[in-house]
């Protein structure tokens, strides 16, 4: 099994207590985590909180987004030592962009920037 597949089939939920420990460590809050996800996915809190419950995979995680979000493409630099706007996998760029954003909101950066508004 490649690396790939291994997060395809990874939870969501598993994943999701170390996007807030990670926000939360740099003063940053479990609703500006949410803004994030909901901004990137297009889940509300009741959708968000379901693949929570359901312990999601990511595959799944997001192929039953609502909407993701038409400004992913703003969305570049390298997280874990690759450039996220190169990576072919969608599955696997959609998660790293994930990573990216709540990377950003560690390091401080504004809603705003982050929501590349």
């Amino acid at each position: 099994m490649n690396n790939n597949s291994r997060v395809y089939k990874m939870s969501f939920a598993g994943v999701y207590p170390h996007y807030i420990a990670k926000a939360e460590k740099k003063g940053r809050s479990r609703s500006e985590v949410h803004e994030i996800i909901f901004w990137l996915t297009g889940y509300n809190e009741e959708t968000l909180q379901y693949h929570i419950n359901n312990k999601t995979n990511f595959e799944d995680f997001f192929s039953q987004a609502p909407q993701m979000n038409p400004n992913v493409s703003k969305i570049t630099g390298v997280i874990c030592g690759y450039r996220v706007e190169e990576i072919e996998d969608k599955l696997i760029q959609q998660v790293r962009y994930l990573d990216k954003l709540i990377d950003e909101l560690a390091k401080g950066k504004t809603m705003d920037k982050i929501l590349r508004k």
